[in-house]
């Protein structure tokens, strides 16, 4: 008999999310929005695990805890919660929580739980390898490449927002393709924009739209990034640069779906899926006052982290030929003093400085064979 789930959060995003990944394992989900609905699903049937947020809008998730143990007591119960407190964490485990996991949560932790908890096996991780036909131009034969590509497959399909962090040229916006090809949205627009590259004012029209006249040299509308993203996904990379005043606007799109484009008094609702970037530490710039808490948590639903590539050897050498065929130079290869160069150079740019690389060495080599000398003079 398949085992049932009932998954209790105030945010849709976060109870799809949960359902996908424990649908794709074979269980049976319920959803519902907060106690009050909970309880009601909880009279009617019980379910085999109740996974549910702590902070919610009237009776809280130790609420639920203590009505469930009430109508049932055995049923096991699962609570997540944004906001880490060692007493309500002590005070769940006291009542008969199962565990206490944290915002954003390790789906591969919260599988384990659930699968642990009921007594199921654990699914082969190869099992959760997207289909091929997805990854097309995506390198991942190294485990810290593979995890993360198995998470971001296994959120693509939800509507959930995902914070891609990781050093420059590491594939942040690779990834969020990927993410949006794998997503039901992947017939609609996929927009990108750097907040690095604008200053505030224009960034604020780039994203947001502006009407005609709003500004100096506004001789004509524009609709912004967002409307243009509309019914798809919008990616933000280095979202840490965005500048402080912008961020309650964005804050606001994630709350309500709409904004004001610069220069109107008309809000304008969009249907966007975003996923955001950046190189930075969020956590840090929030202690020190460059980054809004409050829009840090709306982001931080799902954070995937890539690695550098130093710490993904195995992809350098599919990489490395990878990135010739980009350089129109498929037929040229690596000879193993060459390869041996590019193995044991740390690689501070990445993928990038990788792809700069092979371009070089692509233009050097007069032969078929590319040697230590067509590289760049810091990898001999």
């Amino acid at each position: 008999m398949t085992r049932r789930v009932l998954i209790v959060d105030d945010e849709p995003s976060f109870r799809e999310l949960y359902a996908h990944t424990l649908q794709g394992a074979g269980l049976d989900t319920q959803e519902a929005p907060d106690a009050h609905h909970a309880l009601r699903l909880l009279q009617q049937s019980p379910p085999d695990l109740v996974i549910s947020d702590v902070r919610m809008p009237g009776p809280s998730g130790l609420d639920l805890l203590q009505r469930a143990r009430q109508l049932h007591p055995t049923l096991p119960f699962l609570l997540v919660t944004a906001y880490a407190d060692v007493r309500d964490a002590v005070h769940a485990l006291k009542l008969g929580a199962i565990d206490y996991l944290t915002k954003p949560v390790d789906l591969d932790e919260l599988l384990a739980a659930v699968l642990d908890t009921l007594g199921l096996q654990h699914a082969d991780a190869s099992a959760l390898d997207p289909p091929p036909d997805l990854t097309d131009g995506i390198v991942a034969h190294s485990p810290a490449m593979r995890a993360a590509l198995r998470d971001a497959w296994r959120v693509a399909r939800a509507d959930a927002t995902v914070l891609l962090t990781g050093e420059s040229g590491s594939g942040k916006e690779v990834m969020a393709r990927f993410i949006h090809r794998a997503s039901l949205r992947h017939r609609n627009p996929f927009i990108a924009l750097n907040c690095a590259a604008f200053p505030a004012a224009l960034l604020a029209s780039e994203l947001f739209g502006h009407t005609r006249g709003a500004f100096s040299g506004a001789v004509a509308a524009r609709n912004g990034h967002l409307r243009e993203a509309h019914t798809g996904t919008l990616f933000l990379d280095e979202l840490g640069d965005m500048p402080l005043e912008l961020q309650p606007t964005l804050l606001r799109v994630l709350e309500t779906r709409a904004f004001t484009p610069v220069g109107s008094d008309r809000p304008v609702h969009v249907d966007v899926r975003l996923v955001a970037a950046t190189h930075q530490d969020l956590p840090a710039a929030v202690q020190q006052g460059r980054f809004r808490e409050d829009l840090y948590y709306r982001l931080n639903v799902i954070n995937i982290e890539l690695p550098p590539l130093r710490e993904r050897p195995q992809d350098i050498a599919p990489l490395a030929r990878l990135l010739l065929a980009r350089a129109n130079a498929p037929d040229k290869r690596l000879s193993s003093a060459a390869l041996r160069a590019l193995q044991s150079h740390p690689w501070p740019g990445n993928v990038r400085e990788l792809a700069n690389a092979m371009t070089r060495a692509a233009l050097l080599a007069r032969g078929d064979v590319i040697l230590p000398e067509h590289l760049p003079p810091n990898l001999r």
